[in-house]
Order: structure tokens, then sequence, then C-alpha cells
């Protein structure tokens, strides 16, 4: 039987990305979508430990040998952080927050695991700098997915303006990513999911929230949009599915646009392959945000949530960030 809990949807944003991500861990960068459904068959789908053998013989990338199952990517990671910075500051402060990335990421920090491109070329610029002279755009020129990973917790505690909560977003993106591209991409899915958790419906706040997206990004939104039916191979196959934002943007809208719960959006975004992790960042808050507002006991699988490592952690800053 699937079993799910209510959340607030301020809380299930959070906790559903979180749990998006660690679900996708044990298949993330694997490109082969017959390999994806070869192993659903025999070992399942989510929340998998890492294994090399998987990855042999066709198109991936196994980055993750040192994790468990229900471990976070980096992606998870960073999402963790921003949420741990909330609950404690009670707000966003840039400098502090640099100080934690590179505390954390950086040598002899917490974080154990692969170093993608933005990350590593962030702390090369933070690393030789006393906090002081921090620079306001520290990222790499760089539309990854990193520049996402953040934005659950900056949204859900935002109590401005549509344009204030914008200028944040890009202050926070351009922190791993100085790329226009990333921080069009950031907003228009974090002004989808305040909208979300405001209570718009899903499909609507999609739509309406388009001028958000940019001129590079709309068209291929727009495009992603106007499909009929839930086809993620086929959406995969049009746009890709790698780690830049204009592949893996237009899926996530594909698949928020038509899937008609938390759990089938998450597996559907595995099944396709590549960076499914990257995309389970905004992907799962704005599905577990969706299902929560509409009082539905579909949103994320409770046998989920005894799965993410970092679960008590993550309720504990939650609770933090309620009481704020």
């Amino acid at each position: 039987m699937n079993t799910a809990i209510r959340m607030e949807p301020r809380v299930a944003a959070v906790i559903g990305a979180l749990v998006a991500d660690a679900a996708s861990l044990g298949l993330h960068w694997l490109y082969d979508a017959e390999r994806i459904a070869q192993i659903e068959k025999t070992k399942g789908l989510v929340f998998l430990p890492p294994c090399a053998d998987d990855y042999a013989g066709v198109s991936g990338y196994f980055a993750h040998g040192k994790k468990q199952a229900g471990d976070s990517s980096a992606y998870g990671e960073l999402c963790h952080l921003m949420l741990r910075h909330i609950a404690r500051h009670g707000k966003f402060y840039r400098v502090d927050y640099q100080s934690e990335y590179r505390g954390y990421f950086g040598p002899g920090g917490g974080y154990q695991g692969y170093i993608d491109s933005p990350t590593r070329l962030t702390l090369q610029t933070l690393l030789p700098l006393k906090p002081e002279d921090f620079p306001l755009q520290s990222g790499a020129d760089d539309d990854q997915f990193a520049a996402l990973a953040a934005l659950p917790a900056i949204v859900v505690t935002h109590q401005e303006s549509q344009d204030a909560l914008n200028a944040k977003i890009e202050q926070v993106v351009r922190l791993t990513n100085h790329n226009d591209t990333a921080v069009a991409a950031a907003q228009y899915t974090g002004c989808v999911l305040l909208a979300v958790v405001n209570g718009q419906p899903i499909q609507q706040a999609l739509a309406d929230l388009l001028p958000y997206a940019g001129e590079k990004l709309r068209p291929l939104l727009e495009e992603a949009l106007q499909a009929k039916t839930l086809d993620c191979a086929a959406a995969a196959k049009r746009f890709g599915n790698a780690c830049h934002v204009p592949e893996g943007l237009p899926v996530i809208a594909h698949i928020a646009n038509h899937a008609p719960d938390y759990r089938t959006a998450i597996e559907e975004n595995i099944r396709i392959g590549g960076d499914s992790c990257g995309r389970s960042i905004m992907l799962g808050a704005i599905m577990a945000a969706h299902t929560a507002q509409q009082d539905s006991w579909n949103s994320v699988p409770l046998e989920w949530l005894g799965r993410l490592r970092k679960l008590m952690t993550a309720a504990d800053a939650c609770a933090r960030l309620l009481s704020q």
C-alpha cells in the first residue's frame, strides 16, 4: 500500500526537494534509459545504492561510489546548506552563506563527494579571500543545475513582492552560477514554486510566469507546455537530459504540468536518466507543495521520507523556519 504524510506546503516543498534528490542518487548521471528500465525490473528505481556495475558499458558517469542509499547529491547538499543557513540566521546573509559554503564544500569541510564545475570554480574564487573581500558574484559562468539547488528554502521563507524575490534569487544564484541563463531559470522556477505554495494551480503557475524565464528559455518552455500528455521519453529526446538548464528545465515543466502526483513525477524523472538529481530539486519542491496545497495524502511517500538519511536535520531546520 502506498502511504504518504500531510505536510504544510512550505515544509512539503523543502522536504520534497530533498527526498526527490536522494531518491534519484542511485541512478544519477546514467544516460541509458534502457539500462535504467532493466535495473528497475530487477532492483527497483528509487533510493538505490550507487553501483558501478549499473553504469558498465553504457553512456553514463559513475560519481557517487562513496555514497549510500538515502544520501544527498551535491545538489541536495546545497539545498540542505541553504536550509540550515536560513534556519540559523532567520534570513539570507550573503557573506555568512559564502563562508558556510566555502567551509562545507572546501578542503577539510563536511562534504564528501563529487565536485562539479560550478562548485570547483566558485571555491577557487572564495578560498584565497577573507570574508570581507568576498565578491557579490563569486560563481562560475555556467548554466548547470547547481543554480537551482539552493532555492527551496529561499522561496518558502519569502514574504515580500515577486520582484523582491527575483532580486534575491539573482543574488543567490550568482554566488555559484554567474550566468544570465542560470538566473532566468532560477527566477522562473522560484516564482512558480512561490505561486504553488500560495495556492495557485500548478498548470496556471507554469504558464502565467513564463515571462520570468527570459528570451532564451521561454520558447523552450512554451513548447514543453504544449504537450497534451505525459511523455517524458519524448521530452528528454527533444530537449535533452544533461546538466544544463536549457535541457532540463523544459523537462521539469513537462513533468510538473502532467504528473498526477509527487511519486509519479519523481519516478518519471529518474526513468529518463541523465542529470536526474539536478532536475529533482525544483521538480520535487513544486510537486510536493502542489499536493500539500491540495490537502492530499498523495504527497511525499512515507516510506521515501524514512529513507532520507538527513531527514532529522532537515525536519529540525523546517521546524525552526515555521517558528520564525
